[in-house]
């Protein structure tokens, strides 16, 4: 396992700085180049801090592979597994309710990570006049012109390729490939969504629209109040432009004579008879109703609920790669050289750890977010939010690491290696880490329930993530603004307690499994 882990992550490195270079840009591998492109012509405060986000792709990549490379070496150069971890794995495994939960944490990271194969409005692929081309996979951005499209106002602008595949359908040898879901998470707003009804039929009451377009449901031409199926009060009408210049009344299905306003140009009888679509529809305003192609609806600024879903579950994942790697390499250095040391060390690390632990965290999140220019907060806001996460998300397991350390350091084998001449490192992460991992592998998955659990709720709180990344806690909070869209907040929790439920079965599994007292006999 720790070969293959070894394997895939000196590939993934390769694999990176190959498409960078190429001009391509592969789910989440280009992560770390994607982000350098997207923040490094920012001003920052220091020459040290610009060049770390412009090179942010390529420090991604190096330690992805030396990271690998380690992986790969201390396997080839370590004896046979250790039977009591054999053991604990196999423990872990007869937990069926934990495994199962770690195996669909693993199959959502594996979904997760596919990115805009899954969710995202550029195409796949593209096939024009016998070409092809890959606009979700290439770092140059296409135009419309680069598909045929004329119109002097939109030839320099990115094609819609929802739109584009409908014009393609049209024509024999042109092609359009889609994602799974051919929406982005955020900033990608459906305006109106548009049903078919049948008034009298149905008996309906309410708002009918007739259209200038179903592809534009958004620019109504005529509305009509129904009351049981019948017209009954007040008519609209609006012009191409979107001004209104038609009124009228109705009265049990009937014009009431004189109710007629009109302020267009032209005559009134060509305006009633335009208009592409005669048929009537039930046009609905994000949040929307669900419908056929958009199952859970929309949210408040129009964007598809399943897509926001999906960049929030994306937004959980790259947190916790960032947050839970820092979190525990700062935690577990300062915990193990606290108990190691002892005395002058360790009583003012606690006094830091005191006063930093005193700090308002919430307080401290509204002055940084108040206080950061726009440009950085949506750039930069992902990482700020975490970076705050992480300065007082370390202090929690330094006293069970210098517990440990403390226990660890009395026995024989610490003062053997300290007479063969073992440096402190090499005390502190050979000998003394490898004898408290049990307490690191109980631990992550409760830091990454956490983590979920903060991020969520400070967005729900409006202190969280920028405005283009999706997150659970915005949808929530956007749910409970809107009471007449249930869907979304069920969404929003069904997702958000069904990771901390995995999560946590994960966890409590894994404590079972690694508990000492199952391996160790005091006496």
């Amino acid at each position: 396992m720790k070969l293959g882990i070894g394997i895939s992550f000196v590939t993934a490195s390769c694999l990176s700085v190959w498409a960078d270079s190429a001009g391509f840009k592969i789910p989440t591998i280009s992560w770390g180049y994607n982000f350098s492109r997207s923040a490094g012509e920012l001003k920052l405060p220091s020459q040290i801090l610009e060049d770390l986000v412009s090179g942010a792709g390529v420090i991604t990549a190096i330690i992805l592979f030396l990271v690998g490379l380690f992986l790969i070496v201390s396997k080839m150069t370590s004896g046979p597994p250790n039977p009591v971890t054999l053991r604990k794995i196999q423990r872990f495994k007869a937990i069926k309710r934990g495994y199962y939960s770690f195996l669909i944490l693993i199959g959502l990271a594996g979904l997760a990570s596919l990115d805009q194969l899954i969710v995202g409005k550029e195409a796949l692929a593209v096939k024009y006049k016998g070409e092809w081309q890959f606009p979700a996979f290439t770092i140059k951005l296409e135009k419309n012109k680069d598909f045929g499209i004329s119109d002097p106002a939109k030839v320099d602008l990115e094609p819609d390729y929802r739109a584009l595949k409908k014009d393609f359908a049209k024509t024999e040898g042109n092609r359009v490939i889609l994602p799974l879901r051919a929406y982005n998470p955020t900033q990608d707003a459906i305006s109106a969504l548009a049903k078919e009804i049948d008034p009298a039929k149905l008996k309906y009451s309410g708002l009918g629209t007739r259209l200038y377009s179903i592809d534009r449901p958004e620019d109504p031409h005529l509305r009509f109040t129904y009351r049981k199926g019948v017209r009954q009060g007040n008519a609209e009408g609006w012009n191409a432009d979107g001004d209104r210049i038609y009124k009228a009344k109705y009265s049990s299905g009937n014009l009431v004579a004189g109710s007629q306003e009109w302020e267009g140009e032209g005559s009134m009888e060509e305006f009633l008879a335009a208009g592409s679509e005669k048929q009537e529809y039930l046009v609905s305003y994000p949040p929307s109703k669900p419908k056929w192609s958009h199952p859970l609806g929309t949210t408040s600024q129009g964007d598809d609920v399943i897509a926001y879903l999906y960049g929030g579950l994306q937004v959980n994942f790259q947190a916790a790669i960032i947050y839970i790697p820092i979190v525990y390499l700062i935690g577990v250095t300062v915990g193990l050289l606290m108990g190691y040391f002892g005395g002058w060390f360790d009583l003012v690390v606690q006094r830091v750890i005191e006063i930093l632990s005193n700090i308002p965290f919430l307080f401290l999140v509204i002055i940084i977010t108040l206080g950061v220019p726009a440009q950085y907060k949506d750039r930069l806001g992902f990482y700020l939010i975490l970076a705050i996460l992480a300065i007082f998300g370390w202090m929690g397991m330094t006293y069970l690491m210098r517990t440990s350390a403390l226990k660890e350091k009395a026995r024989d084998y610490i003062a053997a290696s300290r007479v063969i001449g073992a440096g402190v490192p090499r005390i502190l992460f050979r000998h003394l880490l490898p004898n408290s991992v049990a307490i690191l592998v109980t631990l992550v998955p409760f830091s990454i329930s956490g983590l979920v659990l903060s991020l969520t709720a400070l967005d729900y709180l409006g202190f969280g993530l920028p405005v283009q990344y999706a997150s659970w806690g915005k949808l929530l909070k956007d749910g409970l603004s809107s009471l007449s869209s249930p869907l979304l907040v069920t969404s929003a929790f069904f997702c958000l307690v069904t990771m901390l439920v995995l999560v946590t079965f994960v966890g409590e599994a894994i404590r079972e499994a690694f508990d000492p007292k199952k391996y160790t006999y005091y006496r």
